[in-house]
């Protein structure tokens, strides 16, 4: 027999009656991202998932689990996985196989341990006789081999199922979370800094799907601040799978802030006017709830009196994962999920070429309420809205460079 992928889904088991439906997004997110590697068969039993390549050749076999398994670690909803050897449950069987398939790991390591778990009962021999069995076996084989039980460099897992054994040696780590559509649709504003992909990351990690709303105000910003915020589209489609990307033009609305209120306010303003437009789009595109890379007194209009300014002009709900981190906790995810070096590029976005030389920290709701009620802003912000153009970033392009 030859290798499988066994998934395995931890927060999912919790799940209580609708547990069936996590499980079934969760299938569905992974023949999804594994449409385009090859072909495999798929079932799911006792909190695993078994993806099984289909090939000729043992060779052919192990190029699609080559390049299957990095598309799994971006999956949410997977809480680890394993590559396993498939065998007969039959010890003897279990014992011939284990030798060539740990025959590379074992030959490096100094000490090992093989643990065993027996879902199916009825197997002759006991978890414990298992794993004293398979490590005797493993020892007359790799001499130099010693046993650790608390901390090995190797351990070997024997699972007894209903209908194979598997064996694995080397678990990876999942994306963890929930999958992706569980959640529902949230409208991510995108700015094409450090913190607004890790934010989006973060809630398409709770499950919800995410779209993407860019602000673009040309002159002053330019091709290549909005081409940096597509590339960072296209680094989260990975994770978050296919994304809907609105850009809106913002030129109008800056300039008449800039020119008709008072300058110290004019980030409150414009965030507001931010959250307006969002919320429309969001609207259009079946999403309830808008996310932001906000960091508590990350910067002036972070502070606790302008964020309570900036939600009052939102009608549904504001996420704000990044809330209570500070910027190198962000900054390290943002390394881990690729986008880092893409939001450091030096383009500018609306929200930085316009900003006033003293902000104002703790601004009054009813002031701000009171300057924008001072120009007529319905018209402007249909006209962003008529204007936004919309792109979609397609998961299978992103996963393979471009090419299908």
């Amino acid at each position: 027999m030859r290798e499988i992928i066994l998934v395995k889904y931890g927060e999912l088991a919790l799940k209580g009656l609708n547990r069936n439906t996590f499980e079934d997004v969760l299938l569905r997110n992974i023949r999804r991202r594994l449409k385009y590697v090859g072909n495999f068969s798929y079932s799911k039993a006792q909190s695993t998932i078994h993806i099984t390549p289909e090939a000729e050749t043992d060779a052919e076999c192990a190029e699609l689990l080559d390049n299957a398994m990095p598309r799994l670690k971006k999956i949410f909803g997977i809480a680890a996985m394993s590559r396993a050897l498939a065998c007969e449950k039959d010890f003897a069987d279990i014992a011939e196989r284990a030798i060539p398939h740990l025959q590379d790991v074992l030959s490096n390591a100094k000490t090992f341990k093989v643990e065993a778990k027996r879902a199916d009962k009825a197997f002759p021999m006991k978890s414990p006789q298992i794993c004293a069995e398979l490590g005797g076996v493993l020892l007359s084989r790799f001499h130099h081999l010693k046993v650790n039980v608390t901390e090995p460099e190797v351990t070997v897992t024997v699972e007894i199922r209903d209908t194979n054994a598997y064996i694995h040696a080397a678990k990876e780590r999942g994306a963890g979370g929930l999958p992706v559509g569980t959640g529902g649709n949230a409208m991510l504003l995108l700015s094409g800094g450090i913190d607004s992909p890790v934010a989006g990351w973060m809630m398409a990690k709770r499950g919800l799907r995410i779209s993407a709303v860019h602000f673009a105000a040309p002159p002053y910003t330019s091709e290549r601040a909005r081409l940096k915020v597509e590339s960072l589209c296209e680094k989260l489609t990975p994770w978050c799978g296919s994304m809907a990307f609105y850009c809106v033009p913002f030129t109008e609305i800056q300039e008449v802030l800039r020119r008709e209120c008072p300058e110290e306010y004019f980030t409150i303003l414009m965030r507001r006017l931010m959250m307006e437009i969002a919320q429309r789009i969001a609207e259009m595109d079946d999403c309830g709830a808008l996310i932001t890379g906000e960091s508590l007194g990350q910067v002036a209009s972070q502070t606790l009196q302008a964020i309570a300014c900036t939600d009052a002009a939102a009608k549904i709900p504001v996420l704000r994962p990044l809330i209570g981190m500070d910027k190198t906790e962000i900054m390290d995810i943002s390394r881990r999920i690729d986008t880092y070096e893409t939001s450091i590029l030096p383009y500018e976005d609306c929200c930085t070429v316009f900003t006033p030389r003293h902000p104002k920290l703790r601004p009054k709701l009813e002031e701000i309420e009171e300057v924008q009620a001072s120009v007529s802003w319905e018209d402007m912000i249909a006209q962003a809205v008529a204007g936004t153009t919309k792109k979609v970033f397609a998961l299978h392009v992103a996963e393979n460079n471009g090419v299908l």
